[in-house]
């Protein structure tokens, strides 16, 4: 390009008048060349700004090329997460009732009564699970009848003299060992004092909790992704759980894998869902999917939690989390009202028994069954799902019961542990099944469950499912039915609904990971009635369909019939009945409560 423009230069004094020319002055040279050296400086500086520019494009296009590598990869990721601060007011009545310790203590009492010789039982030949039944109604009813008859005195005489004793070593002989008990009944003195555990009054004016979720989706292949969820949930003012004191004693097992993450305990972020999905398997509408499953909030919980979608994939009588695998097909059903369907099979593992000593028979606690989503289309959704869980065990996993007989029996624990030790104890059989469904601004939904036990062993302690040592346990049928109604006045941002749910005596739900705060309403003997109204919050508009904002206000009203909801350990008890001491409570029985909640939410 200069020399381009420098011969121009040239041609055009060429060109000039010879008279141009005549007598050039050594001053007008020097003009001439000043000048022609000031045009090629600037030539050269607008040469270098374009060599410049086009070595910066160069590095931006590499650049580029670079930066679109790195986000591909992040276009994979997908994060989700919601915040919860919530306030509860709780307010429990429980029953006067006679407590497991002093009718085990008294039980023990019996039994040394009758002079027995822990040398002497431990050399009788071994006894049947018959017979120990026998001998353990026999003498539970004994204490039973004595328990105000004997002063206090002779109490503390019979414990200071008494003899450590196996709970292997009963007499087989029940008259006889009657008979002995009879002879020492009849040398006390004076009334021991027993009584009944007054009923009382639980209340917590208010309990603050925060509860932290952050979900992410990858995809890692065509057909393979990665979900799972984060989860930090506790208490205000304190890392353990608020809610285990007083009668809230089925609330208390954070440690039971199926209610991990899901009642507060500190500010650990906990592994709630972590799963893979391998989908269109051989280029069919199948896949499998395997890890922490998405087992909670369950419909219909979405409706009255103001989720806007379902949460899970089993129905909310199955609230528990756990491990496990599915493999699941999806197919269009052949009414166009039904939408398409989804089929699941689905196993899980709910305790892990882990290396066994020769002759330890415990096995691993399993559930197998299935998930039909029939109808599935817009609003209207139809499910059931039915499974069986298989080698109950009566001690989950990282929870610690205390067994009162030996702790009774046996204080210094010469031959006992004092706890309750983990036991098979039979199968549950499990079905429910939910169908809702909008018009205009109407949602609604109907859902019911059946349960039923088989038990097949007993504890230590005379337990099995839904029995006890001194009644006969067999097959126990139970069963739910749960409705609910919420109207969206979406002009004001209100949604106001009302649910109603009724759990029969042995009816048993599956619900560690409920989120009731205290005691799971869809495990209840009894009745429970619910009032709530959700408000979307005026924060502008919303900057993904991801996002809500709103507040939650309800009320609960429980009205227990039977003892033990949510428990599949030991006999229910009608909660009227529980003067009769074969009823005794290892914790205060609820009879009515009243719970007020109030949240504000965030999901982004």
């Amino acid at each position: 390009m200069v020399k381009r423009t420098v011969g121009l230069i040239l041609a055009a004094m060429m060109l000039l008048p010879s008279g141009a020319f005549a007598a050039p002055t050594t001053a007008d040279l020097a003009k001439q060349i000043e000048l022609l050296s000031s045009q090629l400086s600037s030539l050269q500086s607008q040469l270098d700004e374009v060599q410049e520019a086009a070595d910066d494009n160069a590095d931006s296009v590499e650049l580029l090329e670079g930066s679109s590598e790195k986000w591909d990869n992040s276009s994979r990721f997908e994060f989700t997460g919601d915040y919860r601060a919530r306030l509860d007011f709780s307010d429990a009545d429980t029953k006067a009732y006679w407590g497991a310790g002093e009718i085990a203590d008294a039980t023990a009492m019996m039994i040394q009564g009758g002079g027995f010789d822990l040398d002497a039982l431990n050399a009788m030949p071994t006894l049947t699970t018959e017979d120990k039944t026998t001998m353990m109604s026999s003498a539970v009813q004994g204490a039973v009848g004595m328990m105000q008859s004997y002063s206090a005195a002779s109490r503390q005489m019979m414990i200071e003299n008494f003899n450590a004793l196996a709970m292997a070593g009963f007499p087989q002989d029940p008259n006889a060992m009657m008979a002995a008990i009879g002879a020492w009944k009849a040398s006390t003195m004076g009334p021991i004092g027993y009584s009944m555990t007054e009923k009382n009054n639980y209340k917590n004016d208010s309990l603050f909790t925060n509860r932290f979720r952050l979900g992410v989706k990858v995809k890692a292949a065509e057909n393979l992704e990665f979900k799972g969820r984060l989860a930090m949930y506790k208490a205000w003012g304190m890392t353990s759980n608020p809610t285990v004191n007083g009668p809230y004693f089925m609330n208390s097992f954070n440690e039971m894998d199926g209610a991990s993450s899901r009642q507060p305990t500190d500010s650990t972020m906990r592994v709630d869902r972590a799963y893979i999905n391998w989908t269109n398997i051989a280029d069919q509408p199948i896949w499998f999917s395997i890890g922490r499953r998405p087992t909670t909030d369950g419909p219909p919980a979405h409706i009255r939690q103001g989720t806007g979608k379902r949460m899970a994939t089993p129905v909310n009588y199955m609230d528990y989390a756990f491990d496990g695998a599915s493999l699941g097909m999806v197919f269009d059903n052949p009414f166009d009202f039904m939408g398409y369907s989804k089929i699941r099979f689905c196993y899980g593992r709910g305790f892990e028994a882990g290396p066994l000593e020769n002759g330890d028979n415990l096995d691993d606690m399993d559930f197998g069954g299935f998930s039909w989503d029939i109808i599935n289309k817009g609003p209207r959704f139809m499910n059931i799902q039915s499974f069986m869980a298989v080698n109950i065990v009566n001690v989950p996993d990282g929870v610690t019961f205390a067994n009162p007989l030996e702790l009774a029996i046996d204080p210094d624990h010469t031959i006992s542990n004092g706890t309750l030790d983990t036991e098979n104890l039979g199968d549950i059989f499990h079905t429910s099944m939910v169908y809702l469904d909008k018009v205009a601004d109407l949602n609604y939904f109907v859902s019911a469950g059946w349960s039923r036990t088989d038990p097949d062993g007993v504890d230590e302690m005379g337990s099995t499912l839904l029995g006890s040592w001194w009644g006969n346990p067999g097959q126990k049928d139970g069963y739910s039915v749960y409705a609910g109604v919420r109207y969206d006045l979406d002009d004001i941002g209100l949604k106001l609904g009302l649910e109603y749910n009724y759990g029969t005596k042995n009816w048993i739900s599956m619900t560690p990971g409920h989120d009731d705060m205290t005691l799971a309403k869809l495990a209840t003997r009894g009745h429970v009635g619910e009032a709530y109204l959700l408000w979307d919050m005026p924060v502008g508009d919303l900057l993904s369909d991801k996002c809500k904002a709103f507040m939650r206000l309800g009320y609960q009203h429980y009205e227990y019939e039977y003892t033990g909801s949510g428990n599949w350990l030991g006999a229910p008890a009608d909660i009227d009945e529980l003067e009769d001491p074969l009823n005794a409570q290892f914790f205060a029985p609820v009879d009515s409560m009243d719970q007020v909640y109030l949240t504000m939410e965030a999901w982004f």
